[in-house]
């Protein structure tokens, strides 16, 4: 009988994550950080014991899933506001900057800040935030828009490192999220 579900715990939270597959060899445990406040919380409260909420200017992260870490981690730190990369041009955006982007979920695409938004981080020291990494595209990708707008990325946090990114050791994450055969069984 194949594994339907993977059990993830952050901290004291427990979630049921139902494996969906990605591609004919792989499947992925399908963590959805929107809605889940109570998440949200926990892991900005317990990725905040892990750094230095001091030694930044402004989070930014990607539309949409890390939105709710950002913004829970930019209160914890007392900051104003975060900075949130786009997944596409939105009319209202002045002097967009756009840098392209393919990863494991995302192909084809690109990342877009705001010129709004680039001006204001010119300078200034970031930590980028997602809620789960896995190739690293995106968050490269993120972090080569930010670059372009003249800031500097000091730190990276997750939630969930998935797969091969957990041996990475210029991310910050909270729990290892395995890659999954089409039997359910993990790929690690």
């Amino acid at each position: 009988m194949m594994k339907r579900f993977y059990t993830l715990k952050v901290g004291a939270l427990t979630r049921q994550l139902s494996l969906v597959k990605l591609n004919k060899d792989t499947m992925i445990a399908n963590f959805m950080l929107l809605g889940d406040d109570q998440m949200a919380r926990t892991a900005a409260r317990m990725l905040a014991k892990k750094i230095d909420l001091h030694n930044f200017d402004y989070i930014a992260t990607v539309e949409s899933n890390g939105v709710p870490l950002a913004h829970d981690l930019s209160l914890l730190a007392d900051r104003s506001r975060s900075i949130v990369i786009r997944k596409e041009v939105k009319d209202y955006m002045t002097n967009p900057l756009a840098v392209p982007v393919s990863s494991i979920i995302t192909s084809g695409k690109k990342l877009v800040l705001d010129g709004r938004d680039a001006q204001r981080v010119k300078g200034k020291k970031i930590m980028l935030v997602d809620d789960v990494i896995n190739t690293g595209s995106t968050m490269a990708a993120s972090e080569l828009a930010l670059k372009h707008a003249g800031a500097t990325v000091v730190s990276r946090l997750a939630i969930i490192a998935e797969g091969p990114t957990a041996v990475r050791n210029d991310i910050t994450y909270l729990a290892h999220l395995p890659l999954f055969n089409n039997d359910g069984t993990p790929k690690e």
